[in-house]
């Protein structure tokens, strides 16, 4: 068994704050034991326009923020798995990016976020990704971790379950959805599809959420989680209503000796023989 640390802040458009957040989680998570440190979506900005989000854009080489994890990692010799922002080809829109930062401080991978958030919500948010994000091209093969077999998502990509599927079938034995996601999907959506997540691949599924207010525009719900390959929350955070304003890590244990036993004792063999058959006629 080991431990993993997911944590939930609050991103503005001061990546020196935000850095300084998750450089407290940081030792929060060492303090806690943990093997890897998991943050949210958008940890190095969220800003307030489709312009502003594409002017704060650094490459990782040039991003004070990523450097200063890097750092962190080194220094801790932690693993962090982190969303940030990386400039486009073209300057006109930003990659939502998932990094992993090994314990010796170097970024050994990269997922493009697949889908992106395009809603308009009745009596809600309405937030058009696309203006400002190119959609990423492909899936990012599992890989080895202390903790076991990584497969990375990003926020909206919890939608789709094929996706999930997919990474499970790849070797996945645990999967990240890093978001920040808004405050009436979250009440309604959140726990069920990462909960969901979790059963139907059997896999357990660490989610790290911004939450509260980034600007006048936009707040998150948090709840940050783990949930075990049974569907059972292992940790979690508190959400906007009871959150005080400072970063905090939730901790729990990543156990794969029970992820075997539920894949033994269920086996979950999909019909392709069915499922996949297209129709031609």
């Amino acid at each position: 068994m080991a431990i993993a640390a997911v944590g939930q802040i609050c991103s503005t458009a001061s990546m020196s704050n935000n850095l300084a957040q998750c450089q407290m989680l940081v030792r929060k998570a060492v303090a806690a034991g943990a093997k890897a440190l998991f943050l949210p979506e958008a940890s190095d900005y969220i800003a307030s326009s489709p312009a502003e989000t594409v002017s704060l854009a650094r490459s990782t080489e040039d991003s004070p923020f990523v450097k200063g994890l890097q750092h962190e990692a080194l220094q801790a010799r932690l693993p962090i798995n982190v969303g940030i922002h990386e400039p486009a080809t073209g300057g006109k829109r930003v990659k939502n990016t998932l990094i992993w930062i090994d314990e010796g401080g170097v970024i050994t991978q990269r997922y493009q976020k697949l889908h992106l958030f395009d809603v308009e919500i009745k009596d809600g948010p309405s937030i058009i990704e696309s203006k400002s994000v190119e959609p990423g091209s492909s899936i990012l093969p599992p890989f080895p971790t202390s903790l076991g077999s990584m497969g990375l998502m990003i926020c909206f990509d919890l939608r789709f379950p094929a996706l999930s599927v997919r990474i499970r079938d790849l070797g996945a034995q645990i999967i990240t959805y890093p978001s920040a996601f808004t405050v009436p999907t979250g009440k309604v959506h959140w726990e069920t599809l990462l909960r969901a997540r979790a059963i139907e691949t059997q896999s357990y599924v660490i989610a790290a959420a911004q939450v509260g207010p980034h600007n006048e525009k936009r707040v998150s719900y948090g709840h940050s989680m783990i949930i075990d390959p049974w569907g059972k929350i292992v940790a979690e955070a508190g959400g906007v209503e009871e959150w005080k304003g400072e970063p905090e890590i939730s901790v729990g244990e990543v156990d794969l000796g029970d992820l075997e036993k539920v894949r033994k004792e269920m086996p979950l063999h999909l019909r392709r023989d069915v499922v996949d058959v297209v129709e031609t006629n």
